[in-house]
């Protein structure tokens, strides 16, 4: 198992329970810009703890979730266990194990910036039907557009591991590259979490780019942490605000671009 793919291993409660679903104007884009229909069978890569896949399942389409980290995949497994229309599948953006031509849509939601992108595109390729979309979504945290987003992005900047590295805004330049020669659309929308203490915590916890218990950085970290939400909580809570970001197009070298 590589590096990216194992250090989600010991979050996956956190993850489950505090990483923000997305908002159901996705579906409403991709069934008017890409004609998605509740018959379309979906892909969805890196599928994780099926945030992603149970938009999809809600909406009545296949939705095949394939993810090479175990704990994540079981944990998507048990999440989604009252959709029939859901398959779990034990592979990766890069050997999906999935026969070619058999999606019209591959998505990947907070998982591409983990994907090896030269193999990976080939991979979608293989396996979209003609016509068939690429949809890559991120909940993007904002920055700096309240006081206390910008004390958390200032204090990830401090005791996050390799956050500068690893955070997904960084790959951005990288999706047009990804598409070309093909071109890509973007479309966005607000997305709001909402935490008490226990359930900020456990939002940055999930994060693989957090010191974990027994690193001597966590208990001061959670300490800074709470100085923080004390500082800018309203009612007992703090909220992140969100642009959810889809991208999505078609790739060259898939069916329907030859």
């Amino acid at each position: 198992m590589t590096e990216h793919v194992a250090r989600f291993s010991s979050r996956v409660e956190n993850y489950a329970r505090y990483r923000p679903s997305y908002p159901p104007g996705v579906i409403d884009v991709l069934r008017s810009e890409c004609g998605l229909t509740e018959s379309s069978v979906v892909a969805d890569v890196g599928s994780g703890t099926g945030l992603l896949s149970g938009l999809f399942l809600r909406n009545g389409n296949t939705v095949l979730g394939v993810e090479p980290n175990a704990a994540m995949r079981m944990a998507g497994e048990r999440l989604l266990a009252q959709f029939g229309n859901f398959e779990s599948i034990d592979g990766s953006a890069e050997a999906t194990t999935l026969a070619a031509q058999s999606v019209a849509f591959v998505t990947a939601g907070q998982a591409f910036h983990w994907f090896d992108r030269v193999p990976t595109k080939k991979e979608f390729a293989r396996i979209l039907k003609p016509g068939g979309f690429v949809v890559l979504i991120w909940n993007e945290r904002r920055l700096d557009s309240t006081p206390f987003l910008r004390e958390y992005e200032n204090f990830l900047l401090d005791y996050g591991t390799d956050y500068e590295t690893v955070r997904h805004e960084n790959v951005d330049s990288q999706i047009a590259q990804f598409f070309a020669p093909e071109t890509f659309n973007l479309n966005s929308i607000e997305n709001l979490q909402h935490f008490d203490f226990v359930a900020l915590k456990g939002r940055l916890c999930s994060s693989s780019y957090t010191p974990e218990p027994g690193n001597p950085n966590f208990a001061p970290m959670l300490a800074k942490l709470e100085e923080i939400f004390e500082a800018h909580k309203r009612d007992g809570r703090v909220t992140f605000e969100y642009d959810t970001r889809i991208y999505y197009g078609h790739l060259s070298g898939s069916p329907n671009t030859g």
